[in-house]
């Protein structure tokens, strides 16, 4: 078709914290940012999103992992991820190849029931589909819903920050005036425009506290994955383990 290809190899690491799926996807994105693009589009359709909300959930994530995948977000600086299939079914889009005479590819890994996506994906939804028709749908439409009250909880953050740019270091003063809850949405907020996986709802009511009361010659400092979150002074720091 006369479409150019790039075809690169990476070396996924094993036995990250975050699993091997995980250390893949971020294999891929920087393949991927490393291109030189200014966006990137990947072909996640409905039932993606269906499966992503089902698998957030199940692993105990909050709002922010029940919204599920965003059509759109900044992938690294002036590179833009978009989604153009997320509310379209895998069964539309494989009618359309079919009826344009197109193949495709699977990922032979797709069938590995081993990995919880695809145990959702080929024994959870289908059993949920036969109960439910509209299941998929009702699922991605929930997401959108979380969506929409997670950009209004980062809006919330937004005024909390009170002019502060949502960038680390942070003065400790911006949480310590802050209730838990508030708190908490604040710094869920700062760690994931940082692409800092989210802790446990328990872990960062604990960061929290660590944060606000150390005296000033402690130096309370916590591991999230790669990164590493540290009280200095009167400021909270991000730092790359």
């Amino acid at each position: 078709m006369g479409i150019r290809l790039a075809v690169c190899h990476v070396d996924v690491p094993r036995g990250t914290p975050e699993g091997l799926e995980a250390a893949a996807r971020a294999c891929r994105y920087q393949a991927l940012i490393g291109t030189g693009a200014d966006w990137v589009a990947l072909a996640h359709h409905r039932g993606d999103q269906a499966e992503t909300l089902l698998f957030n959930l199940l692993r105990g994530a909050g709002l922010r992992g029940a919204a599920g995948m965003p059509q759109t977000r900044f992938l690294a600086d002036g590179v833009s991820l978009i989604r153009p299939l997320l509310e379209v079914s895998r069964a539309s889009i494989e009618s359309y190849l079919i009826l344009h005479g197109l193949t495709w590819v699977d990922d032979e890994s797709n069938t590995d029931s081993a990995f919880s996506r695809n145990f959702l994906r080929h024994q959870v939804l289908p059993l949920l589909a036969d109960r439910f028709p509209a299941a998929e749908r009702k699922l991605a439409s929930a997401a959108e819903r979380f969506a929409e009250a997670r950009a209004l909880l980062d809006e919330l953050a937004v005024i909390d920050l009170v002019g502060h740019p949502s960038r680390f270091p942070l003065p400790v003063d911006c949480l310590a005036r802050l209730d838990e809850r508030r708190g908490r949405n604040l710094l869920r907020f700062m760690l994931c425009q940082h692409g800092v996986r989210i802790p446990s709802q328990e872990r960062l009511s604990e960061v929290l506290r660590q944060l606000k009361t150390a005296k000033p010659d402690r130096h309370p400092a916590v591991v999230f994955g790669a990164h590493l979150l540290l009280r200095r002074g009167g400021q909270v720091c991000l730092e790359t383990v």
